[in-house]
């Protein structure tokens, strides 16, 4: 059964007709086409799907696309400002941390809420915060490096 569903997705009001046992992760690559939030297990497991719901960092693929009318969805194509990238996607750059990229939109936006809470993490609470996402390219090494780079870029903008 179909829905008319209002959706504010980085930013832009979508109207779309949607059945109701669709997940965000599938609306936002079918019905948006916006791409960069990727399906990985399908079941919560890899953080491939990670966008934020009102802040919060959250595996797209397990909510339903109903459950987040009202709320502010932003994907990894929401980060960016026209041309200038996010801190953090510039750290990832830098770092080297984006290797195949399969698993980077996730852990990009998993960092940002991250920092957006705790500017000054610790190593170890960098290594806490990605654990839900998995990579199979980096070794993490480069991801901590580049959280801990961003953490230092974010605490320069404030």
């Amino acid at each position: 059964m179909k829905q008319l569903m209002k959706l504010n997705v980085n930013g832009v009001i979508y109207e779309e007709e949607i059945d109701h046992r669709r997940t965000l992760l599938e609306v936002l690559r079918e019905n948006l086409g916006l791409l960069g939030t990727h399906k990985g297990c399908d079941e919560g497991q890899c953080g491939a799907c990670t966008v934020l719901i009102d802040g919060r960092a959250v595996n797209s693929c397990l909510v339903l696309a109903v459950s987040v009318q009202g709320k502010e969805i932003i994907t990894i194509e929401g980060l960016a400002q026209g041309d200038e990238l996010h801190p953090v996607q510039e750290a990832f750059v830098e770092a080297g941390a984006i290797q195949c990229g399969f698993c980077s939109p996730g852990m990009i936006m998993v960092a940002k809420a991250f920092l957006d809470k705790n500017v000054h993490p610790t190593e170890e609470e960098a290594k806490s915060a990605i654990s839900g996402n998995l990579c199979r390219c980096t070794g993490y090494f480069q991801i901590i490096e580049a959280v801990m780079k961003a953490a230092e870029k974010m605490r320069k903008e404030v």
